[in-house]
Formats: structure tokens, sequence, C-alpha cells
């Protein structure tokens, strides 16, 4: 199933981010290796973005929270999914255990 956020396809995670955003995530979190120069250009750039999109902060708290909780709900998932697994598994194997006369009356 392929997403869309407005005209642009979400591939991974951090385009879901960048694009809630509007903003690279690079921007924010900086890169390995920048110079000081680089990063004082880096925050003055940050700096001038939340002056002029003074909603940014919250919807950034919100996207966040959103893809923790999202994050938890597949993890969640992914445990029920195998615990349903396992249990089918012990099942069958429990099953295949029995006797052969018990095995045919159950």
């Amino acid at each position: 199933m392929k997403t869309y956020i407005g005209r642009h396809q979400v591939l991974t995670d951090t385009d879901a981010l960048e694009l809630a955003l509007g903003t690279p995530l690079d921007l924010w979190i900086g890169e390995d290796n920048e110079s000081d120069e680089e990063r004082a250009a880096r925050l003055d750039a940050a700096r001038d973005i939340l002056a002029d999109t003074p909603d940014l902060y919250d919807r950034a708290l919100h996207t966040a929270a959103a893809a923790v909780l999202d994050d938890r709900i597949r993890h969640m998932d992914g445990i029920d999914e195998a615990r349903r697994i396992t249990t089918a598994h012990a099942a069958r194997a429990a099953i295949l255990r029995l006797p052969s006369e018990t095995a045919v009356a159950a």
C-alpha cells in the first residue's frame, strides 16, 4: 500500500516526519562531522524557521508523539502475533504428543 502526504509519496519513516514538519530532519539534528560554521548556519536557519512558523514546535511534538504511539502499537501487534503463533505451535505440539487413541478421540 502506498502512502502519500499531499502529492509526496512516503517511502520511509524519515519521509513521513519531514513531510509532516515541512523541514528536513538534518536541520534540527545536524549531520556527522559538520564544522562549527555549518552548525552555526544550521542553527540560524532553524531559529528563522521557528520564528516564521510558531506552530512548528507543537506540530513537531504531535508528530513525535504519534510516531512513538504508532511504533508502540506496531510493537504490541507483533507481540500479539508472536503469542498467537507460539500458542498455536504449543497446541499442535501437545496434540502430536498425545497417545494415538486419545488424539483420535479428541
